[in-house]
This record gives structure tokens, sequence and C-alpha cells, in this order.
């Protein structure tokens, strides 16, 4: 059998955060910023939640991968962290657990956790996706509010039956959820940059879904699948989307897949991955304000294009309300310019009349315009 010949990956030194990070995670983040009391509970679980005890958790209980220990999965690390010019290598970590999964946690120095059941499911050019997915996060500063989210979702469970707190929580955590599953769009793009091999991409999303019977799946179908997910049914189906993802952390992979798709196909991978992507230098100049234009643009761009049943009942009732408003509107200003247009002629042909003063409210001939 002969071996295929390594893929040539294009460096890309002094990359900005903002090259991958998905407008809906900018803006999640911004809104997570705005909330009421959010910066105090913030800075209160940075001193309570003793990060050097998780690191210290992983390192008596987990391997902590280098050179001499895990040393494909190492190599892997150095290639993606590489690429994406990481400034900081975030330390990693493989711990023994079936579940296929990774996690990037930690607030002042962020640490990377990688599943067995993960390291077995994906071939190299897959955990390199997977690697480069999880240092956008830690580059991103997305290890902050996970860690944050990982601690509320513990209390919740605890605490949140009380009456008051309970749903100050619950709406806090309920906030946080929405923004992780949208920062997992952002770590995807990363782990695309990192790989620059699309449909390794797709084959994470896959295997998430379908497990490592790969030769038994078709590309084509799941994306197929994340289409008809996106656009069958009716209203019902729409709202009972949004109440299967109510207590995600990430969402659904036939989704990922298909946001995977439209980035490579219809946004920037190709124009970054050539070399023109946003600089760490300029990110300083970056302004604000565009930023929420660039989120809010890309949430009306999505919402005019969405095929979801909920998001196309609701744009088509605003389309209709605003036509009907819109020919209401137009009605009501014929009417009145008609009413106004006789009043006005009444009014010129008696001032014409001799002694005419102008109509007057006593006079019997004389009727106030209405509207109908």
């Amino acid at each position: 059998m002969t071996t295929p010949p390594a893929r040539t990956r294009i460096d890309l030194p002094g990359i900005s955060t903002r090259a991958w990070e998905h407008p809906a995670d900018r803006s999640a983040l911004v809104t997570l910023r705005s909330l009421s009391g959010f910066d105090t509970v913030l800075k209160a679980l940075s001193g309570l939640l003793r990060e050097r005890q998780h690191r210290l958790l992983f390192l008596g209980s987990a391997v902590r991968v280098d050179e001499r220990q895990f040393a494909k999965i190492n190599r892997l690390f150095e290639e993606a962290l590489q690429v994406l010019d990481t400034q900081v290598r975030p330390e990693l970590f493989v711990v023994q657990n079936p579940l296929a999964n990774a996690v990037t946690i930690g607030m002042d120095k962020p640490f990377i956790v990688l599943n067995t059941g993960l390291v077995d499911l994906m071939d190299e050019d897959e955990l390199r996706f997977v690697l480069g997915h999880e240092i956008g996060h830690a580059m991103s500063g997305h290890a902050v509010y996970q860690t944050m989210l990982m601690h509320l979702l513990r209390i919740a469970g605890n605490f949140g039956w009380l009456p008051v707190g309970g749903w100050a929580l619950r709406a806090l955590v309920a906030a946080l959820l929405e923004w992780s599953r949208k920062s997992e769009l952002s770590g995807d793009r990363a782990g695309l940059l990192a790989t620059q091999d699309p449909e390794a991409g797709l084959r994470v999303m896959m295997k998430l879904a379908g497990g490592h019977r790969l030769a038994e799946m078709s590309t084509g179908a799941f994306l197929e699948q994340a289409d008809e997910y996106e656009s069958s049914g009716d209203l019902r189906d729409g709202v009972l989307k949004l109440l299967n993802l109510e207590l995600k952390t990430h969402p659904f992979s036939v989704v990922r897949a298909a946001e995977m798709r439209d980035w490579v196909v219809d946004g920037d991978y190709h124009s970054y991955v050539e070399g023109n992507y946003p600089r760490r230098e300029d990110d300083k100049k970056a302004s604000l304000g565009e930023e929420v234009k660039a989120a809010a643009k890309s949430y009306k761009e999505s919402f005019d294009a969405s095929a979801d049943p909920l998001v196309k009942t609701v744009r088509d009732v605003g389309r209709d309300f605003g036509g009907a408003a819109q020919s209401v509107g137009q009605n009501v200003s014929d009417v009145v310019n008609d009413i106004w247009g006789r009043f006005d002629g009444w009014r010129r042909n008696k001032a014409e009349e001799p002694g005419a003063a102008g109509p007057d409210a006593d006079d019997p001939t004389f009727q106030e315009p209405t509207s109908h």
C-alpha cells in the first residue's frame, strides 16, 4: 500500500484570533459582558476556583503530552501551534475517558485535555483539526468562560432549586450555554486553518455523530442531512430544535459540518490560507463598532438565508406585516390627502365669494374633515 504524500500546510504568522472568531461568538461575548453583575461574578469565581488545583488534578490523574509521552499527538500539537503562530504553548493532557470529547479550561494559564475516547476515534489529520480547534479556544480566551460555565453548571445542579437565586443562576447559565455553542463554531474555523484540510474537519463531525465506521458514511449524504435538518418540518419543528439545544454546550454535529462547508465555500477560508488574513498587530486598530456591524450583518444574512421553518415563519410574518403596514399607511395617506385636497378646494372657492372670510365652524355647510 502506497503512503499518500504529506499535505503541505501554510504557516500563518501573526494571525489574529479575529480570523476565526465567528461573528456570533464575538456578539455573544459582548452580550455576556453587558449582563448586570457578570463582571462581579467572573471576578468572584476567578478567586474561588483555584485554578492550580485543577491543573494539579490532571497532573496527578492524566498523562501530560510531550516528546516522550504521546509523541505523535505532541508532533501534531506542535504543527498546529506553528501554523496558528501561538505565542504560548498551553499544557496538553490525555485522560482516560471513553467519551469522545476535548476541553480547554483555566482562567490564568489555560490547558487542554483530550479524552482517550476522542484520541482513539480520530486519525492524524482529524486529530490535528481537533488540536487546532482547542488552540483556537485558548488563543481567543474562551477558556475563561468555559471554566466559568463548567462550575456554574455544577453549582446550578446543587442549588438551582433556590427560588430567587436559582432563576438568576439559570439565566446566566443559559447565556453562557448560548455563547458556548457559538464559540464552538469559532473553534471549528481555527481547526480548519490549522489542518488546512476541510475534508478532515467534516470527517471529525461525521465520527462525532456516527462513530468510527467512516467507510459506511458519505460526506455528501451527511451534508444533505444537514440541509434537511435546516429546512424540513414546520413551525413546531423549529420550536423543537430550540428546545433540543437548550442545555447543550455544542451545536449538533451536522450543523457544525454545514457551517464549516459554508465558511470554506462562501467565506474567508481560502483568502486566509493564501495569506490575506487579519494580523495581531492590527487588533488595537479594530473598531468595536465595526465588529458589532459585522455581527449584525452575519445574523441578518443568516436570518435572510435560513430555511428553518421557525425562522421562515418569523421572516414571512415580518415581511407580510411590513407590507400590510405599508399598504395601510399608503391608503391612509391617500384618504387624508384626498379629504384635505377637497377641503382646500372648498376653502379656495369660499374665499373667492364676495365678503367671504374663509370657512367657519359655525357655518352649516362646513364639515370638519375626517379620516376613514
